[in-house]
């Protein structure tokens, strides 16, 4: 016949041994801010050739 538990009693403890379960998971782990979870830095690394673009240029070639 098969030992029912008591309110309060795990399953390893109904058996009469230390239950491995509970030492796993009696505790939840420890809480992450949203903050920790973000890393921010640009997608690209920056061009300096890209940014020398002056887009009123075409009106001093083309208009001057």
């Amino acid at each position: 016949m098969a030992h029912r538990t008591q309110p309060g009693e795990t399953p390893g403890e109904a058996a009469g041994g230390a239950d491995p379960h509970h030492d796993r998971f009696s505790a939840l782990p420890e809480r992450i801010r949203p903050e920790d979870m973000v890393e921010c830095r640009p997608a690209t690394l920056p061009d300096p050739a890209r940014d020398t673009y002056n887009p009123d240029e075409w009106l001093i070639r083309y208009c001057g």
